[in-house]
């Protein structure tokens, strides 16, 4: 990991509105649990899944930070993509002294009654990426998700001029996110590029799913101008292998080129835009979701409140019925900026 350094930027003000000036700090440690966070609120960590490129990242994030930080976090789980040991990790996290709680939901239907447990005994909680529909939350850290489906939508149009079909490999449907990207990149098509036939293709967030389809959607569709991956964490590698191997992963620019606009951003992404193997992504932020959960959840275990409205770090809180939100920018990276330094993706250990 290149080691981020920044300083501590706290002033009296930040603790209403401003969100993000209590915290930037310096990058770099090697703990799970925070050992130097005498005194502090203990914070219990979760994280949704150790299979995706995107959330092992997040995860060396979350670690550096919360030592560098000096938080008193409880020691680490991982709930798999499984909200039973979600649950049962939240409860580990209860009984060991949790004064807040970082989670990221896969499924944010099931979650509820969890959430509202929670809040029934004034533990905060963070969802981190993932928005959950029902139960009350502290703050949720994320990116707006309906813009990502419509960015996808324009990128893809406008490399497709307008006419041809695209293959989407949507994410799990009872994820917030899934649903935003979906409804968000329809919607897009349909009113900007009616003349672009869409094949959904539902995966529950699974490579090998994604690839099945993708298969039997290339085969039945040899004219196949696009694909719109909703996550590259998941879904880049096994796509890249399957047109590999059936002769169809051909550089941008080049006779035959399928357009590939991905979402996540991570190292190998990039390096597939540097190869022409894809266009374009859309890079979520998981330094920024590492540092403003972590953040979040200090300031919800030491009883501070926040309102709607733009914050220091370039980002618009708003109101949800079940809590707040910060919508934390997420740029389009294509060839023309995939070298740009202040991308996490090339700031992190591939």
């Amino acid at each position: 990991m290149k080691p981020r350094s920044s300083r501590i930027a706290a002033t009296a003000a930040a603790v209403v509105v401003l969100a993000g000036a209590a915290t930037a700090c310096n990058r770099g440690s090697d703990s799970n649990s925070s050992a130097s966070g005498g005194g502090k609120p203990a914070i219990g960590i979760d994280l949704p899944r150790a299979d995706s490129d995107f959330w092992n990242s997040y995860a060396q994030y979350v670690k550096q930070d919360a030592s560098s930080q000096g938080l008193n976090t409880l020691p680490v789980s991982n709930s798999q993509n499984d909200v039973t040991k979600l649950v049962a990790n939240v409860q580990v996290f209860q009984n060991t002294g949790a004064k807040a709680v970082v989670m990221a939901p896969q499924d944010t239907g099931a979650i509820a009654s969890t959430l509202d447990q929670l809040s029934g005994k004034k533990i905060p909680v963070v969802s981190v990426d993932t928005r959950p529909d029902k139960g009350s939350v502290y703050m949720v850290v994320r990116a707006d998700n309906k813009a990502y489906g419509t960015k996808a939508c324009e990128f893809l149009g406008k490399q497709l001029g307008g006419k041809g079909k695209v293959a989407e490999l949507q994410g799990a449907l009872s994820s917030i996110n899934g649903r935003d990207r979906s409804e968000a990149f329809a919607a897009c098509m349909k009113e900007k590029f009616p003349d672009i036939q869409v094949i959904e293709l539902a995966t529950e967030w699974k490579g090998d799913v994604a690839s099945a389809k993708l298969q039997s959607t290339l085969a039945a569709n040899a004219d196949l101008g696009g694909i719109y991956m909703q996550a590259g964490g998941v879904f880049l590698q096994p796509t890249i292998a399957l047109l590999q191997q059936k002769g169809l992963l051909k550089p941008a620019g080049q006779p035959g080129h399928i357009a590939i606009v991905s979402n996540d951003g991570i190292p190998q992404e990039f390096d597939a835009i540097r190869k022409g193997d894809i266009d374009a992504t859309i890079s979520q932020p998981a330094d920024l979701y590492a540092k403003y959960a972590l953040f979040y959840a200090q300031a919800g275990a030491e009883g501070k409140t926040f309102q709607p409205g733009p914050t220091d770090h370039q980002s618009t809180i708003i109101q949800l019925p079940n809590g707040l939100e910060d919508q934390l920018p997420a740029p389009l990276v294509t060839k023309d900026n995939v070298d740009d330094k202040s991308l996490w993706g090339n700031n992190v250990s591939k």
